[in-house]
């Protein structure tokens, strides 16, 4: 009869034959949740990319999210006529605003009204529930993520954390019976790299990466490097100009109010915080570069060393 486990080996298995165990265990479980998190984070275009029809302001929210949106509204409003700035710094509203503005251009428009500064904005309540629905209609048309799906996409990782503990518990009872722990060790710590590249969850989807690309690149000539005059696209084009290519286009639409209003300074500061308000976005934002934390999934591989089991490797 072949012996199956060898007196003081660990939990009574030996350890080549854990460390097999474990390295399938690892490669199936990170395939899985790397398969359900593309599923996930796929989205479901409507078209195909650069026909999907959306306006500045939720372009401006797929790319820099709810800050970069107020401001491309601020913008469109500015280039609009209907919205200055005191010398006290505070906003102002001038005239009557035209006809056809979006709920986030109505919300903004009465903040200038009752005279907020620019970084109030955000905190007002017409504001705040106008980027509710706003973030509402991008989740129906599968753009961003809702609550519930990146929940979905934070379980397999959790899954993973899992199997690590496992691979822990079992390197300090190894060491504790004088058992090579070399291998499972590697293994686990490959695994504990694919747990945190995977545990970025990103809120929009790769149709909303493929739409924004395809979105700047129709739109090079409203880049501040091309110069553009402004006035000639309207307050539509310079808000998709803003909503694209960050402030530096309000500031080169308007720099006497993107300095009195300190959109500058605010977009400064929120780049020191880790906060995007330019024209990619988080650099994790896009499902596809987080997604590739497939690339992770060979780091499971590395645990080939399975065939190294000799010596008792998996402790």
């Amino acid at each position: 009869m072949p012996i199956l486990a060898a007196p003081g080996d660990t939990w009574g298995v030996p350890g080549p034959v854990f460390l097999r165990l474990y390295l399938l265990a690892a490669v199936a479980l990170v395939v899985g949740v790397l398969v359900h998190r593309r599923r996930i984070l796929r989205g479901t275009p409507a078209a195909a990319p650069g026909t999907v029809g959306l306006d500045p302001q939720q372009v401006a929210y797929l790319n820099g999210g709810e800050q970069l949106a107020v401001w491309t509204a601020l913008s469109g409003l500015r280039q609009g006529g209907t919205v200055g700035v005191r010398p006290d710094r505070r906003l102002t509203a001038g005239g009557h605003p035209p006809a056809g503005l979006t709920p986030l251009d109505q919300a903004v428009h009465h903040a200038a009204n009752r005279h907020l500064h620019t970084r109030e904005l955000r905190a007002d309540e017409w504001v705040r529930r106008a980027l509710e629905q706003l973030r509402t209609g991008l989740e129906q048309r599968g753009l961003t993520l809702t609550p519930q799906a990146r929940e979905a996409v934070r379980r397999g990782p959790l899954l993973i954390v899992l199997l690590i503990a496992v691979g822990v518990f079992r390197i300090f009872a190894g060491l504790s019976n004088d058992r090579p722990v070399g291998w499972l060790t590697l293994a686990v710590l490959a695994l504990i790299g694919c747990c945190v590249v995977l545990a970025r969850v990103p809120w929009r989807t790769r149709a909303a990466e493929r739409e924004l690309s395809e979105l700047r690149r129709r739109h090079t000539y409203l880049a501040p490097t091309s110069a553009p005059a402004y006035a000639t696209y309207g307050a539509a084009g310079a808000a998709m100009g803003v909503a694209l290519f960050g402030t530096a286009s309000l500031w080169a639409m308007d720099p006497g109010f993107a300095e009195q209003a300190e959109i500058q300074r605010q977009a400064i500061a929120a780049s020191g915080n880790g906060y995007s308000s330019g024209s990619s976005g988080s650099s994790c934002g896009g499902g596809s570069s987080c997604g590739g934390g497939s690339s992770c999934g060979g780091g499971s591989s590395c645990g080939g060393g399975g065939g190294c089991g000799g010596g008792g490797c998996g402790g």
